[in-house]
């Protein structure tokens, strides 16, 4: 559909250049591509430009048709089509733009060619014959089932069951074998396939039927081994992909976080594996699943740390590595409302003028949805870049890190003993916040799970953020970090850890940043939903304890900070809540009652509709009233 959009919008362009360069005067260059006699050289080239445009329309368009015919599963392979007949890369295109650009300058007809010409030149280098790239993603178990139903078809045993060098032994044998291991649709008629690793071979197919400049990288979500990186570079050459996508490891829980160092040693000290790479890399760091899983503290910490070893372990190997930060708009998610401070709380020497970041939920509309905003934040961006790369910027010394590794050791113990450990916590979640809600409507672009069942740990990292900062409460954000920070303020690394607020930049972000979420905390909203929905004795009494220390952590940052109130040193925060609270308030009260009326239906679908209607809006008042929720 893009690659429609985009052949559409250019053939308007290629057609208004037609009317516009009626010049006669032309380069020989340009001349010797034409049949004489040649009047209006500009438009007699660019006709049959036209032409093969349309034809490319008239292709994509007839390929969508038949995509969204019922019961077909029809695919357009764009390795098929032919070059001549119709454009498949934007390079062949643009070669046929720069010969007019060149021809016009030459004949001192330069302002000809800065117009329209140069407009339609920049728009193809930026968005190409597809608008924008997209990105697979796929999770690395699912790679390793599909490789263990192509290694049981083939006789050679359970690549499941096998340990790790045995599987990165294989793999790199496998790498260097032309012969596919398995042929194309193979996994269709054998029993040895189940849905889930045809799924994943399918994918495979159409990355290798898409056309150049559809795909940008394969990130591979729970990455923990070499193998996981390995096995997916496998599977694009398997597949038959002619240039392959860049493979991304996205390196998500604590344990995986701490591990990426050790796994990035061992690929790049891999001979296949750095043959295939060109000396670039792009890594992937989860904020969203290692802040549900070790809380924000411990998981910011262990972001900070893997950032600055990794960039320093591609210095030693000679790999230009690139961060794809993937962050949401909340601040449990990564999210930083200030995209300058932001980028230059990153660690020095890891963006070097280059970096990637996700946009989610209401933040694209909010940071994207009008021209002009949208150009504010780009100069924003690039504000951050420039400034980060040209500002000092000291890291943490050793008494700083030392107290960092503390920090995070009691806030992860904080965090985990009530959202692991406590028998109360998964009751009262679902009771308390409208997680249950969520799974069932259509919101965000993933299931509300990884797998059906399950705890917090099988949530996705939306819900979980965006359950609680519906109910105000913002718990995934601030908890352990009230009693990580005064217990250290209590002991002998007191004083280091207020020179740490004052004088290194970084974690004075990360602390403003939980002060901010505090300050929009209400934690009177989240009793009207306990009192409302919670009817187990001992969840409500666990929602009592939450809150209580949600008070204790409010007390614990100013403490450190040296504020009287929350917010003091953000005025705008401070007055924008003024305005929006008194509204926000009112439809929580709503959003409360309207759930514990749909928790009570039970036969009455038309009712039920109803109320789902109705907390659908709540829900999109409450995002919206709040910011910063994708």
């Amino acid at each position: 559909k893009n690659r429609v959009t985009a052949a559409s919008l250019i053939l308007q362009d290629v057609e208004a250049l037609i009317q516009e360069l009626t010049v006669t005067t032309a380069s020989p260059e340009l001349v010797s591509c034409l049949e004489p006699p040649v009047r209006e050289p500009y438009r007699e080239f660019l006709r049959p430009v036209a032409d093969k445009l349309r034809r490319t329309l008239e292709t994509l368009e007839s390929a969508l048709e038949d995509l969204h015919s019922p019961g077909s599963k029809p695919q357009l392979d764009c390795n098929a089509l032919d070059p001549e007949d119709v454009y498949v890369d934007t390079q062949s295109l643009l070669s046929d733009l720069h010969l007019l650009h060149r021809s016009l300058t030459s004949t001192g007809l330069s302002s000809l060619a800065d117009g329209l010409l140069t407009d339609l030149i920049r728009s193809l280098n930026a968005f190409g014959l597809t608008l924008a790239p997209l990105d697979i993603r796929q999770e690395s178990t699912r790679h390793t089932e599909a490789l263990d139903c192509i290694t049981r078809y083939l006789g050679v045993g359970s690549y499941a069951d096998w340990d790790e060098p045995t599987r990165l032994s294989w793999l790199q044998k496998q790498l260097g074998n032309k012969r596919p291991l398995v042929r194309r649709g193979e996994w269709e008629t054998s029993d040895f396939f189940n849905a889930a690793s045809s799924e994943v071979l399918e994918t495979f197919d159409v990355i290798r039927a898409a056309g150049p400049g559809s795909l940008s990288a394969y990130v591979i979500s729970q990455a923990s081994t070499a193998s996981d990186v390995m096995a997916v570079l496998l599977l694009q050459r398997d597949a038959g992909v002619k240039k392959e996508l860049r493979v991304v490891p996205l390196f998500e829980t604590l344990d995986d976080l701490r591990g990426a160092e050790a796994v990035m040693d061992e690929l790049w000290r891999n001979a296949a594996y750095r043959g295939s790479i060109g000396n670039k890399q792009e890594i992937m760091v989860g904020y969203s699943d290692s802040a549900k899983d070790a809380g924000r503290l411990a998981a910011s910490w262990a972001q900070y740390e893997v950032q600055a070893s990794l960039a320093a372990l591609a210095k030693k190997h000679g790999v230009e590595l690139t961060f794809f930060h993937g962050k949401g708009g909340t601040v449990g998610r990564g999210g930083n409302p200030q995209t300058f401070e932001a980028i230059l709380a990153h660690p020095p020497g890891t963006i070097e003028g280059r970096f990637r970041v996700t946009e989610q939920g209401e933040m694209i509309t909010q940071n994207f949805g009008h021209a002009s905003v949208a150009e504010r934040t780009l100069d924003i961006y690039t504000a951050g870049l420039l400034s980060e790369k040209h500002t000092p910027r000291p890291g943490p010394d050793t008494d700083m890190a030392r107290v960092m590794d503390r920090l995070g050791e009691l806030s992860v113990e904080a965090y985990r003993k009530i959202v692991r450990e406590d028998e109360r916590f998964v009751p009262y979640f679902r009771s308390a916040t409208p997680e249950p809600e969520l799974s069932s409507l259509n919101i965000g672009s993933r299931p509300a799970k990884r797998k059906v069942g399950g705890g917090v740990e099988s949530l996705r990292a939306i819900p979980w953020i965006f359950a609680w900062t519906q109910t105000r409460l913002n718990l995934p954000t601030w908890l352990g970090v009230g009693e990580a920070v005064s217990e250290v303020l209590d002991g002998p690394d007191g004083p280091e850890l207020r020179r740490m607020y004052a004088e290194w930049g970084s974690f004075r972000t990360t602390i403003d940043l939980v002060e901010m979420v505090l300050a929009k905390s209400e934690p009177e909203i989240a009793k009207i939903y306990d009192d409302l929905l919670v009817s187990d004795p001992k969840a409500r009494e666990l929602g009592a304890e939450i809150r209580a220390t949600h008070q204790e952590t409010i007390a614990a940052i100013l403490n450190l900070t040296g504020h009287e109130s929350l917010g003091e040193n953000n005025e705008r925060l401070l007055r924008s809540m003024s305005v929006r609270n008194p509204y926000v308030d009112c439809l929580n009260v709503l959003q409360a009652e309207i759930m514990n009326r749909l928790r009570e239906v039970a036969e009455d679908e038309e009712r039920k509709k109803l109320l789902t209607d109705a907390l659908m809006v709540s829900i999109n008042g409450v995002a919206g009233g709040m910011k910063n929720t994708g």
